[in-house]
């Protein structure tokens, strides 16, 4: 591929390619960049649309805000145009409806694969869905005005879009569950303080500095980076002695691969 080549630009969702590294935007700055079930395909299919060669994905939202969350026309009778609403999924079957949401859940599952490094850069609002497509990516670079909430408990919902697992290992059940109760914000400062954000940056130097990280990423051996985040996010689940094991086991892999022995 040439470099910043567009694999995909559909329903609020731009893929474009340049070598090792993708950029994933969202691109309806006009709506503060809000989801939908068209986003989520969009987002799924970017990440199945990935070469073979990119190594890392910096996730960015156009505009003054990332994203502000689940677009409320879903909420609405009529929902969106060909699409079935909300209040009509849930009269249905539970089994449909647990299927669908299965199906929207899969927007968020991709980026943390271990054969890619993914970095969010979010600046203004990051609100319920936003938050949660945040906290999708392994890494996230914030601007001083961002705007972290999860709104869906203060509007009689749960968190449904696999952002609760990293928030709880971020920073802690306690503050995790006071954030998502409270619907409060979660400002750069804190975001920094606690976890959510690796690195905090004026608005206008968001792509330079994930251009910087994307590069030192992708300076690194590959296959070390990633027997190295698999390491690291298996030791959420193993102990101590479980984790010594598997540091031999991915260590041996290593070493055997660069004496260039096959097994």
């Amino acid at each position: 591929m040439t470099s910043l080549d567009t694999v995909l630009d559909k329903d609020g969702v731009r893929l474009t390619v340049d070598d090792a590294v993708a950029t994933v935007t969202l691109t309806n700055p006009a709506k503060r960049n809000a989801q939908s079930p068209a986003l989520w395909r969009a987002l799924t299919e970017a990440g199945r649309a990935l070469p073979g060669t990119v190594r890392v994905v910096v996730l960015r939202g156009e505009g003054k805000s990332f994203s502000a969350g689940l677009d409320r026309q879903a909420f609405t009778p009529e929902g969106f145009d060909g699409e079935p609403s909300f209040l009509d999924m849930a009269r249905g079957p539970e089994a449909e409806l647990d299927a669908t949401i299965a199906e929207y859940q899969e927007a968020f599952t991709w980026w943390r694969r271990n054969d890619l490094v993914s970095i969010a850069t979010v600046q203004g609002h990051a609100i319920g869905a936003g938050f949660q497509l945040a906290l999708a990516c392994d890494l996230r670079i914030v601007a001083e005005d961002v705007q972290f909430a999860m709104r869906e408990t203060s509007l009689g919902l749960v968190p449904d879009l696999t952002g609760t697992h990293p928030l709880v290992h971020l920073v802690g059940y306690a503050r995790a569950l006071e954030i998502c109760a409270t619907g409060r914000f979660v400002h750069a400062e804190e975001a920094e303080r606690t976890g959510l954000a690796n690195l905090v940056v004026p608005a206008d130097q968001l792509d330079a500095a994930a251009r910087d990280l994307a590069g030192a990423l992708v300076a690194a051996p590959r296959d070390a980076v990633v027997e190295t985040k698999a390491l690291l996010a298996g030791a959420l689940s193993r102990d101590y002695e479980q984790q010594r094991v598997a540091e031999r086991a991915a260590q041996g892999r290593r070493l055997r691969d660069l004496a260039g022995i096959t097994d």
